[in-house]
């Protein structure tokens, strides 16, 4: 496909499709948003989604088989764990370790969690109350500064990004997005119904980053948040109610099908 070739017009019909193909339940089977798809009670499923995508990069069966191994050390039970955790049961999590997030780091955010449940009112109304006119960026930088309200080590700051700082916080951007966008086909969740899908960006990576060049939808070399800025304009061009569903397309197209 010469991307120069295309219209607007039928890079949105190409992309549509490319949605179709792949918001579908099949993708669940390979993606790490199969470990809150376990869970049925709203602040179980919004743990799992959020500890899932905190860990979510490199090899993507390994960080579905860690997440799963985080998930069976609160004993299917995040919400539970979270709020009522024992010293013994955190000094239980040290084993842990993805990469780079390791045993202190999980205790960290175990303690955040329930701070933010405890005090501000769960994940949902702190990206709720700080949620942009337009976007959610600033309410993850916001997010950020209180979730590391309480004591923590400083090392464990790095597993979550900060857009004020030039990231394009893929992993908040993906756990918004499977937070905020309707069930309409079973993969995303829509619990969260007082943020608007408009107003979510793009969880840009390589493969997406890559793909979205070779489309004309992104010039910027870096991944970074200007890059993200420039991804959502163009992605609200050719769906300004739901930009993100277009991660399915450019995902699809970059993993699968080495577009």
């Amino acid at each position: 496909m010469k991307n120069e070739m295309l219209s607007l017009e039928d890079l949105k019909v190409f992309l549509d499709e490319k949605v179709i193909q792949y918001n579908q339940t099949h993708f669940i089977d390979s993606d790490p948003i199969q470990i809150p798809h376990r869970f049925t009670k709203k602040e179980d499923i919004e743990i799992a989604a959020f500890l899932s995508a905190t860990i979510a990069w490199g090899n993507r069966k390994m960080i579905i088989s860690n997440a799963d191994r985080m998930m069976n050390f609160m004993g299917q039970a995040p919400y539970d764990f979270v709020m009522n955790h024992s010293h013994i049961d955190l000094e239980k999590l040290h084993p842990f370790v993805h990469r780079t997030f390791n045993g202190d780091d999980f205790v960290a955010f175990i303690k955040s969690l329930k701070y933010i449940y405890s005090l501000h009112g769960g994940l949902e109304a702190v990206f709720t109350n700080h949620q942009g006119q337009n976007s959610m960026q600033e309410a993850i930088s916001l997010f950020k500064q209180l979730f590391f309200e309480i004591p923590h080590p400083s090392r464990s700051q790095k597993h979550i990004s900060d857009p004020n700082r030039g990231s394009a916080a893929k992993r908040l951007n993906m756990f918004l997005r499977w937070m905020v966008r309707p069930n309409d086909t079973g993969v995303d969740f829509g619990l969260w119904k007082n943020i608007s899908p408009a107003k979510l960006s793009c969880p840009l990576d390589v493969h997406s980053g890559n793909v979205a060049r070779k489309l004309g939808l992104l010039s910027r070399k870096q991944n970074d948040g200007k890059a993200l800025t420039e991804l959502d304009t163009s992605l609200r061009k050719l769906d300004p109610n739901d930009p993100v569903k277009y991660d399915f397309a450019l995902f699809g197209l970059g993993v699968f099908e080495k577009f």
